[in-house]
């Protein structure tokens, strides 16, 4: 189990033994993900949110909820709204005319789950990937309860998968299954094979479903964002709604002297040493010049950042951030 220690002794630290099943603040099973249907009830990743959300004010205002259809041009009636009056056509045929709109019957939702291995990672109780994981999860519950389609790109390292967004639940658990299949994968052991323009790669994808009018929610913890990176989010919010959920570990926050870091998973450990103060402070710029630049995006581009730390539990994190007040329960 991933955790921090303050001791010089890894043997003090609080891991598992190698031998024990694997934790689900490790990885990630179907079942638990499945099991947060009922909890995602009361969420809300639109407009018109609850007072206390996140996305209240001037978030609110770049989210644009559903889409409007144009229906028809027609004589102005008694009792319609003057400012739906089309005030060309009123004075090309010398009559009022109003234009008629509906209101899109749904909103396509899109999921992009990160479970890289540098997702992989966490120092006091969920891995990051397990944290993307189960928010993920919520959110595609909430998305099909609302009766709007939801879809997805799960991905690691080596590869994608993609699920066009559909009003269907059997969708919405092949979303899930896919991240399980990935999630698993994740190992100590496992090679990182880190590539340029990964992230890029999948926001691609991204542009290629989400053509406008959808609603994009990225878990991720960006790493390997660059240039590229803020022009591809810049064009897909340029037509869509983007909300990036981005997640984290609290080492990142500060990083204490004659700290350790014991990483792992069931069956392997390692530990990273970080009394050395280059070491410390190394790590403790890297990942605040990530935060720092990811953030500055919110007035940069038009899309929100949402934190999530993987050293908390997320459907609480989830429901203070939506400004849900339904009562709180443990996700596993």
């Amino acid at each position: 189990m991933p955790t921090r220690s303050s001791t010089p002794s890894s043997s003090q630290s609080r891991c598992p033994d190698v031998n024990m099943d694997p934790d689900a603040r490790i990885q990630v099973s179907l079942a638990p993900l499945r099991s947060l249907q009922g909890a995602a009830r009361g969420l809300s990743f639109l407009p018109r949110q609850p007072s206390a959300s996140v996305l209240n004010g001037r978030h609110a205002s770049r989210l644009r909820g559903r889409g409007l259809n144009f229906e028809e041009m027609r004589d102005y009636l008694p009792g319609d709204d003057i400012r739906s009056i089309d005030w060309k056509a009123t004075a090309r045929t010398g009559s009022p005319h109003v234009r008629v709109f509906t209101e899109e019957r749904d909103r396509p939702a899109l999921l992009v789950v990160d479970q890289r291995m540098s997702m992989f990672f966490g120092s006091q109780l969920n891995m990051k990937s397990v944290t993307a994981a189960e928010a993920a999860a919520i959110a595609a519950f909430r998305v099909l309860d609302a009766g709007d389609r939801v879809g997805g790109i799960v991905f690691d390292n080596d590869s994608q998968v993609e699920f066009v967004p559909k009003r269907s639940r059997r969708t919405a658990y092949a979303l899930l299954e896919s991240i399980v299949e990935k999630n698993v994968a994740l190992h100590a052991d496992r090679p990182a094979a880190p590539a340029p323009g990964e992230l890029n790669k999948v926001l691609n994808g991204v542009a290629r479903i989400a053509h406008h009018d959808h609603l994009v929610l990225v878990f991720s913890d960006f790493d390997g964002i660059d240039e590229k990176t803020q022009r591809h989010l810049s064009g897909i919010a340029a037509h869509n709604d983007v909300v990036l959920f981005l997640v984290y570990d609290p080492i990142s926050e500060r990083i204490e002297p004659g700290e350790r870091a014991v990483i792992g998973d069931s069956r392997m450990q390692a530990e990273i040493d970080l009394g050395s103060g280059s070491i410390r402070e190394a790590v403790s710029d890297f990942t605040r010049g990530r935060l720092e630049k990811i953030h500055r995006w919110q007035n940069e581009i038009n899309l929100s950042v949402l934190p999530l730390s993987a050293g908390e539990e997320t459907l609480p994190q989830i429901r203070r951030l939506m400004g849900s007040l339904a009562p709180t329960r443990r996700v596993r």
